[in-house]
């Protein structure tokens, strides 16, 4: 019989963090080994179980990384870029499985992750979701099957604390787009429009940016060409599912080769 996964959860009295707390606790083969937030929480020392509106788990919420990180078989981690690369640090350290769903990543970030995936399981994805996962990989293959006559922009909307912009789920479309047409993002990406700016850029992938409200996550990718326009679009109502991708995500890393994943290879998308 295998043992339940231990899964440890950065930033648990936030409300992501409560909801990966919340959805470890409901799936089976998996159980919180240890939750930790920033040494200032008022919170710490407090049940993650009663945090999150379970009740009392057992796992009392600590400062501790390094230990999050050695009691655990995966991390999840929703936080912050900074965050997010010292907790890929000490699992490249442990051998411990990182499920980092934060965004807003430097490149210096993203290199960080990079290393660590030479000795740990590191699922990086700019949306957890299976449905935002299957709209990447649809993204990809329309971009691929139509040419530069079709214009592609892409929509999004979070609530208004929100810091980062375009989400990077946002981006991670744009970066599906341009796989698909074989370019680089950096090269055609356009992200601000102000004042007269002429005719738009054959070839150009656009962001528009909303914000306002409560808006868990809306995003559509538009592919526009004359006399008609496709639309891909997903729209999330509800945080638990970014949390029950990210569980799924440490589920499927048991017994994983240390290397750099995207959701894509954990629902099967690709190898």
């Amino acid at each position: 019989m295998v043992d339940d996964m231990k899964i440890g959860i950065v930033g648990a009295a936030g409300r992501m963090g409560q909801m990966c707390v919340r959805q470890v606790a409901e799936w089976q083969g998996c159980s919180v080994s240890g939750a930790t937030e920033v040494s200032s929480h008022k919170a710490l020392g407090h049940d993650a179980g009663e945090l999150a509106g379970i009740g009392n788990i057992g796992v009392p919420l600590t400062a501790d990384p390094e230990g999050l990180v050695e009691g655990a078989d995966a991390v999840i981690d929703f936080t912050s870029p900074a965050v997010t690369a010292s907790h890929a640090h000490l699992c490249m350290r442990a051998g411990t499985a990182l499920i980092a769903g934060t965004t807003g990543l430097s490149d210096e970030h993203e290199a960080g992750l990079l290393e660590a995936s030479a000795k740990a399981v590191i699922v990086r994805a700019p949306n957890m979701s299976v449905g935002v996962t299957l709209l990447l990989a649809l993204t990809e293959r329309v971009a691929g099957m139509l040419d530069d006559e079709f214009d592609i922009e892409i929509v999004e909307m979070h609530h208004r604390h929100k810091v980062d912009a375009p989400s990077g789920t946002a981006l991670g479309l744009g970066e599906a787009a341009a796989a698909g047409r074989a370019v680089r993002l950096s090269d055609v990406k356009k992200t601000k429009r102000d004042g007269h700016t002429g005719p738009r850029t054959p070839g150009e992938i656009g962001f528009a940016t909303l914000r306002g409200g409560d808006v868990v996550g809306d995003h559509t990718v538009v592919f526009s060409g004359a006399g008609e326009r496709i639309e891909l679009s997903h729209k999330a109502a509800s945080r638990a599912i970014f949390a029950a991708g990210a569980v799924r995500a440490a589920l499927w890393s048991r017994g994983k080769s240390p290397g750099l994943y995207s959701m894509k290879a954990v629902l099967g998308f690709e190898d």
